[in-house]
């Protein structure tokens, strides 16, 4: 088999992975959208659930769902980023950096669920928090980190070390030439690793059932930290397998669609910056 045969071959398996994918991904669009989008009004999406009669809305629930991804990554975000420009700049090569590694490895591969009930232990019962939204956020900042910390150490480890050392040579500290070389240069992969975070904690029901609960504050909005959070990912689960109300299969199709849609959206309006961002810092290439 000649070396052209192969490529060919190759290119065609390829090709057509990557069109099975997509067709994957585009029969699970048109099924959650097709069957969803009908439920959407201004008052199922700003309304507040019922628990018997039929007609109840989400926006208890979609309020947490940002609530508490905000609280999240205001938690990680400063000890992930914190630590992979540690383990990329300061850390020397040792068999304690090497450990952290691994263990920073290890725990991005650890199931949600496992998040979840540590975090109903800490939280929930140590801490005395009961099932809250502070409770939830702080067990999804604990999922978050890991891959936090990977991608900003990746990201830094990115940028051309030309760049630092000719920022140290112009008589820079380390601290400026990680702030205004390093950091700056390794936004755009930072804002794609941020950003698949934030979608994961959007989407996230697993944790956010032992430690925020599956109730929502009569208040709309409630920034009590201390109140029960039920979320739009876990509002889904719940009426799928526990409400009694007569048009639950409606409104879990409703929230499966508006829960995808705030996920696109918040990926596009992230990602679209960062894109351009990418743009002007590579020249426009």
């Amino acid at each position: 088999m000649t070396s052209k045969v192969t490529d060919r071959i190759a290119t065609a398996f390829f090709w057509a992975s990557g069109a099975v994918i997509i067709a994957i991904l585009a029969w699970f669009l048109v099924r959650i959208l097709g069957d969803g989008l009908p439920m959407l009004s201004w008052n199922f999406i700003t309304g507040r659930p019922s628990e018997i009669e039929a007609g109840g809305g989400v926006g208890p629930q979609l309020f947490n769902s940002f609530y508490i991804l905000f609280l999240s990554l205001l938690f990680s975000l400063p000890i992930g980023i914190g630590a992979g420009i540690y383990l990329a700049v300061y850390a020397k090569k040792s068999a304690f950096t090497d450990f952290i590694r691994v263990s920073v490895e290890a725990l991005s591969s650890v199931p949600s669920i496992v998040f979840g009930l540590f975090g109903f232990l800490l939280f929930v019962n140590w801490f005395g928090l009961k099932y809250s939204i502070i409770g939830g956020a702080a067990t999804l900042s604990l999922l978050n980190l890991p891959v936090l910390v990977r991608v900003t150490e990746e990201s830094i480890r990115s940028v051309p070390e030309s760049y630092w050392e000719a920022s140290l040579a112009l008589g820079s500290t380390r601290w400026q030439a990680i702030r205004k070389v390093l950091l700056p240069s390794a936004m755009p992969s930072l804002i794609t690793g941020i950003t698949l975070v934030a979608g994961r904690a959007l989407g996230e029901s697993a944790i956010l059932i032992y430690t925020a609960g599956l109730s929502v504050s009569r208040i709309l909005p409630d920034f009590n930290p201390l109140a029960m959070g039920e979320t739009l990912a876990t509002h889904l689960w719940y009426v799928q397998s526990e409400a009694i109300v007569p048009d639950a299969k409606q409104i879990a199709q409703g929230s499966a669609a508006l829960l995808l849609l705030v996920v696109l959206a918040f990926n596009l309006l992230i990602g679209i910056p960062s894109r351009i961002l990418q743009k002007k810092l590579s020249g426009g290439k």
